[in-house]
């Protein structure tokens, strides 16, 4: 089998980065923003290009692999490699390489200040977007810079030339000593390589020819993982290196399933990772990142469910103390759901947005916004039970007394959302029903055990009639309200065909499931891992290396070998 660190791919798709890195080399410089030339893009206090990389030839080929990134020309090239996760080394034979500051004015607030060190002699640039400085020293070579100490408007670049040349590229903060290169570039490329190979080794040694795209899956979850740094106080993936460059509370589940066997202190770190920013009430945030933690919305209480998967497939146990942490956690954002977001005399919790959900748009929440759904009471069903177990390891006995009778309440409530045909959604003051003609209004086949044969059969007949050749589409396709790229009102996304899928299998609904599994993995190793699919067409949308999507279709292609491999 073919080295994962042989895998090439689309930089115009997927960023070229390093795990643990906050930058990454790519087109992409913002919200759906593509530029002709390459640029170092850096993720601390938000998105943010700070240098544009111009050879000195006209349409240079690039080629991008785990390792190394190369602009080529017939007279020469230059490439790339990441030295460590703040360290970017360049070398270039026979083609000159621009580096230009991404902004055409220095102001208080924007821009990069560009000034030669007398220390060292490095050139460096100060960025106000960032905060922090990137520093240009020659290894070998010498380079010219263009607007040092220029205030205002002006051309800031720095040109690296000659018949060989090669400089180190530095992400820091205030002051660090001078750059030494202690290992050759050639030695740097094979130690990548070496890290990337071990990391998929690690992540997916059950690979085959049935599942060609998991180095390519491996790639954008471990190029998307990040150092702990600013808010983040432990090693994250977030959801992409391009503009959702951040970890919500529900995209971590799936990217921890992903690591689980393999990796399993790993895939704890990101199961846990969002509750270090946990609430007073119990509630988890929206999002989080190197800056920034938003607590406007939260996100659906999938965790009971996903630790279930998770410690199912993990690869080393959860000790005592995680044990008792994860169920402290996790009962206080059981308890937020059952005591902050209940009408008083109303068994079901209620979304105030679809936000809250992680189905933004989804038409569920066309004739309201604030709803009791019957996802979320699904979930909450198998939380609860998740969180009765968990109190008995615990020697919490009666806690799971308390949690199994809350679990037989709201089952019994989300009953009275079927309405002979499917699931519909209420609003708590009006009682008015909810279309339900959204995907969404059939994801209580997650807590398909705690359902009634009769109704479980029926949610697959209603999920069957989403499914196209590329997945579960989100809305009907035959709905006046489906739209190609209506983001949760058509597309196929990963989670919801992981839900639905993992739901129907529990059902005994396998062939469904299958169908479902196998379409999914096909679409991705057709169109990549974007955030979002066209449900007609499988073409990728919105954000090009979306990891939850990696990660789904690395859990469904590991399970999916397993199953081939137990006959």
């Amino acid at each position: 089998m073919t080295a994962p660190s042989r895998l090439s791919f689309d930089i115009r798709e997927i960023p070229f980065s390093r795990r643990g890195a906050w930058f990454d080399v790519s087109p992409v410089v913002g919200l759906h923003t593509m530029r002709e030339h390459l640029h170092l893009v850096s993720h601390q206090t938000g998105m943010h290009p700070i240098v544009r990389f111009e050879p000195d030839a006209e349409a240079p080929t690039l080629e991008a692999s785990p390792a190394c990134l190369r602009w080529r020309t017939p007279e020469g090239a230059v490439e790339a490699v990441f030295e460590d996760d703040s360290t970017l080394r360049m070398r270039g034979r026979g083609l000159a390489m621009t580096i230009a500051d991404a902004t055409s004015e220095l102001t208080p607030f924007t821009g990069s200040y560009l000034f030669r060190d007398p220390v060292d002699g490095a050139a460096v640039l100060t960025s106000y977007e960032t905060g922090r400085r990137y520093r240009v020293t020659v290894v070998a070579g010498e380079i010219a810079v263009t607007g040092a100490e220029l205030l205002g408007a002006g051309a800031r670049s720095i040109l690296a030339s000659g018949a060989e040349w090669e400089i180190a590229i530095e992400e820091y903060e205030t002051a660090r000593a001078p750059y030494s290169a202690r290992r050759s570039f050639d030695d740097l490329v094979a130690e990548v390589e070496a890290e990337f190979d071990e990391y998929v080794e690690r992540v997916a040694p059950w690979r085959s020819e049935r599942s060609p795209a998991a180095a390519a899956a491996s790639y954008v979850l471990w190029s998307a993982t990040v150092s702990p740094k600013g808010f983040l106080e432990r090693e994250s993936i977030v959801m992409s290196k391009h503009w959702m460059d951040k970890v919500w509370s529900w995209d971590h589940c799936f990217n921890a399933l992903a690591l689980a066997p393999g990796l399993p202190r790993e895939a704890v770190e990101q199961f846990r990772v969002v509750f270090d920013f946990q609430d007073p009430s119990g509630a988890l945030p929206d999002s989080v990142t190197h800056s920034e933690v938003l607590y406007n919305f939260v996100k659906p209480p999938i965790h009971g469910w996903a630790l279930r998967k998770l410690r199912a497939s993990l690869g080393a146990p959860l000790t005592p103390s995680e044990l008792v942490e994860i169920y402290d956690a996790l009962a206080a954002w059981t308890r937020f759901w059952l005591d902050r977001r209940r009408v008083p005399g109303h068994p079901l919790a209620h979304y105030q947005h679809g936000n809250d959900s992680g189905w933004d748009n989804a038409t569920t929440f066309d004739r309201d916004r604030v709803i009791e759904a019957p996802d979320l009471a699904a979930f909450l069903v198998v939380q609860l039970e998740a969180l009765a177990g968990l109190a008995v390891e615990v020697a919490r006995d009666q806690d799971a007394v308390g949690w199994r009778a809350e679990a037989r309440s709201i089952r019994a409530a989300l009953l009275e959302l079927w309405d002979g045909e499917s699931f519909v959604a209420r609003a708590p003051e009006s009682g008015r029903a909810s279309t339900t003609t959204s995907l969404l209004n059939t994801l209580p086949i997650v807590a398909s055990p705690e359902l009634p044969d009769e109704i479980n059969g029926l949610l697959a007949a209603r999920i069957e009639r989403h499914l196209t050749d590329f997945g579960p589409a989100t809305e009907l396709v035959d709905s006046p309200e489906y739209e190609a790229d209506g983001y949760w009102r058509g597309p196929v996304w990963a989670p919801s065909t992981v839900l639905v899928e993992d739901g129907l299998r529990q059902a005994g609904e396998t062939a469904l499931a299958d169908r479902i599994s196998e379409r999914f993995r096909r679409l991705c190793e057709r169109s990549g891992f974007a955030e979002n699919f066209d449900a007609l067409t499988g073409a990728g949308l919105r954000d090009r290396a979306y990891t939850w999507t990696a990660s789904c279709y690395l859990l469904l292609a590991r399970e999916a070998e397993e199953r081939a491999a137990a006959g």
